[in-house]
């Protein structure tokens, strides 16, 4: 299932969001113009857990600050699907949460998430010298606010079942709630995704989204 919109109207301009949107695009389309020099670019932004447990940078050497690459990881994706999947959902839940947190709240918010789904990620492989990238996990703490604060909002969602293919609309509980179990069921499976980040960053954002919230 593939989420296309939700009905879901807001009060405010989500600034943040679109500023996080564009930010990422930018470097993206930055390091496919690197060519050959992509891989290193990505490297010296990229979060390792080993470099970050030990704090020793392991080669290839960088000049970014190792503590510095647990925010520049957020912002460099592995390939366009990765970017894309990323940033729809940003579109699509993140005016929402900045639209309740207020501006200045969510950008805190968002980078919180995203730092305690790092560690989750690094927690289960310290030693581990895969680079972690993506903006996934700060996305998986948007949803997991979405999820509490707006459970029957409706989401359109592109259903696709081998030859069937349907938009459908459903409550946002059901398709998140759906999208947390799958990262839970494929964390059992490794692999290079960092499904535990995912799952760091939504409880965090499921916890954090009511303290930071607004004051009415």
């Amino acid at each position: 299932m593939i989420p296309l919109r939700d009905n879901n109207p807001t009060k405010s301009f989500p600034i943040f969001t679109l500023l996080l949107i564009a930010a990422n695009i930018f470097i993206f389309l930055y390091q496919m113009s690197l060519g050959p020099a992509m891989e290193p670019f990505v490297m010296q932004l990229a979060a390792v857990p080993y470099e970050i447990m030990h704090l020793r940078d392991i080669s290839p050497k960088t000049d970014v600050p190792i503590a510095a690459t647990l925010l520049t990881s957020m912002f460099v994706h592995g390939n366009l699907l990765h970017l894309g999947g990323n940033m729809l959902y940003l579109w699509i839940f993140g005016d929402n949460i900045e639209d309740s947190l207020g501006h200045l709240r969510f950008i805190l918010f968002y980078f919180i998430c995203g730092l305690i789904a790092t560690f989750t990620h690094i927690i289960t492989g310290p030693n581990s010298t895969t680079p972690i990238v993506g903006a996934s996990g700060a996305i998986a703490g948007v949803l997991g606010a979405y999820l509490l604060l707006y459970p029957r909002a409706k989401v359109d969602t592109l259903f696709i079942l081998i030859i069937f293919i349907k938009i459908i609309r459903i409550p946002a509980f059901i398709l998140l709630t759906l999208w947390f179990v799958l990262q839970v069921l494929n964390s059992t499976e490794g692999g290079s995704v960092a499904w535990y980040a995912h799952i760091g960053g939504f409880i965090a954002g499921f916890l954090l989204v009511k303290p930071l919230r607004k004051k009415k």
